[in-house]
């Protein structure tokens, strides 16, 4: 019988198999394989804008704002909390967007103390290309899969999901 060939995640696993008392080979070569795939996207995602002027930051931040339940309008505050980074650092976000013609920032008319953050055509364009371009990395990263492989890895980690969301 053929022998199946081994990725870089068998040679990890195989490492710490016997140092590791209660390690589950199984367990870790699927986080392992779990972890390396996200980081290959996010290396891919990030490398897409590399001979740009845009950054993978600003698709972020205007994938935060397209994506509120108000469409289309946030304020900074609600803008880092979604991108998980600090108030400076979403202002600093905005400054670039702002300056590069991709959103703009407007003292709220009912309340003059908020700032609403909206995305200009330029802005909505850069974040359909970036998502676009993003569905087409990540189809040919699971093309290696067939179509009805593809939909049993996805029942099996909705399964894991659900358990971890504590509904299973």
């Amino acid at each position: 019988m053929a022998r199946a060939r081994q990725d870089s995640v068998d040679r990890h696993v195989a490492r710490w198999n016997g140092l590791l008392e209660n390690m589950d080979v199984e367990v870790e070569g699927a986080v392992t394989r779990m972890q390396a795939i996200t980081k290959r996207l996010r290396a891919d995602d990030h490398a897409s804008y590399a001979d740009t002027d845009d950054t993978i930051e600003d698709y972020h931040t205007l994938h935060a704002l397209m994506s509120q339940p108000y469409p289309e309008e946030a304020t900074p505050a609600q803008l880092a909390d979604s991108c998980g980074v600090t108030r400076a650092a979403m202002t600093s976000r905005l400054d670039r967007l702002v300056q590069r013609g991709h959103a703009t920032r407007e003292v709220d008319p009912i309340d003059r103390r908020r700032i609403l953050v909206r995305p200009t055509p330029s802005g909505r364009s850069l974040w359909e290309k970036g998502i676009e371009a993003g569905m087409a990395r990540e189809k040919a990263a699971f093309s290696a899969l067939t179509p009805k492989e593809l939909v049993a890895l996805n029942a099996l980690l909705r399964k894991i999901v659900l358990h971890l969301e504590g509904e299973d």
